[in-house]
């Protein structure tokens, strides 16, 4: 009988000669290399991108941080400046306020001697005034200004006649210290003129002749004290006539 004789040592790689042998390893491509590099080079590049945007975005924004910082610091210090300006314009308007008050104080001011001197010039020599009383200004209704803050005058005494009386009323409303559609004759009647105390001394009685007592009133004048310069002039008012005009040489009251 035959018997088989396998050796299968020599089917091992150890055993194998060595022309025989598998050479291992990477095989390295061949041919057009190109888009290899290509890609290789966007690989690199790409990461170098992103950081050098990061970078610049950064940089940026500190840049703009610090913008925005001093921004804040103008923002504040306009802020301070503003606050001052308006402080400064609510004094100036409080002062102008103020003078305001002042100048209408001196263009309401009717002085007594100047409008008793210009009755005086006016006064009819068969008149007579017995008294002059000032009448307080009509409080105004809630929420309106009176109708004549200066108040009025109430005149009362004896004339001749009653054609007197009308004479004398006529004359008052040429007068720029009082209101000519607001004078007028509230009472007129005939009465007893007085006689002095030594008319009846020897027993004799007389007659006293009849005249007419008057009450006149009238509104003074709405018109400013700047406007009446001239008359005020004439009257002897030097003193408000002064101030007036130092006022108008500031600006303060027009011309």
């Amino acid at each position: 009988m035959y018997g088989l004789d396998i050796n299968f040592l020599k089917d091992r790689p150890a055993y194998q000669p060595k022309g025989e042998q598998k050479k291992a390893g990477i095989k390295l491509p061949t041919g057009n290399l190109t888009p290899i590099y290509l890609g290789v080079g966007i690989g690199l590049c790409l990461p170098i991108l992103v950081g050098g945007g990061l970078w610049f975005l950064q940089v940026k924004t500190s840049e703009l941080e610090q913008a925005i910082a001093l921004l804040d610091e103008e923002s504040k210090k306009l802020d301070v400046e503003i606050a001052g300006i308006k402080k400064i314009q609510g004094e100036t308007e409080a002062v102008k306020t103020e003078t305001k008050s002042l100048v209408t104080v001196f263009d309401q001011i009717r002085p007594w001697s100047a409008m008793l001197e210009d009755l005086r010039d006016r006064i009819p020599t068969t008149v007579q005034i017995e008294n002059i009383k000032q009448i307080p200004p009509v409080p105004a209704a809630e929420g309106q200004p009176p109708s004549n803050p200066a108040g009025g005058i109430e005149i009362t005494g004896l004339a001749r006649s009653f054609n007197d009386v009308n004479d004398f009323l006529l004359v008052l409303q040429r007068s720029r210290f009082l209101k000519s559609t607001e004078s007028k004759i509230t009472t007129a009647s005939l009465v007893d003129a007085p006689l002095p105390p030594s008319s009846g001394a020897n027993g004799v009685q007389i007659q006293p002749p009849q005249v007419v007592k008057y009450t006149i009133q009238s509104s003074l004048s709405d018109v400013p004290a700047s406007e009446l310069m001239r008359e005020l002039e004439q009257k002897g008012t030097v003193g408000l006539v002064a101030r007036i005009r130092a006022l108008q040489q500031t600006g303060v009251i027009t011309r």
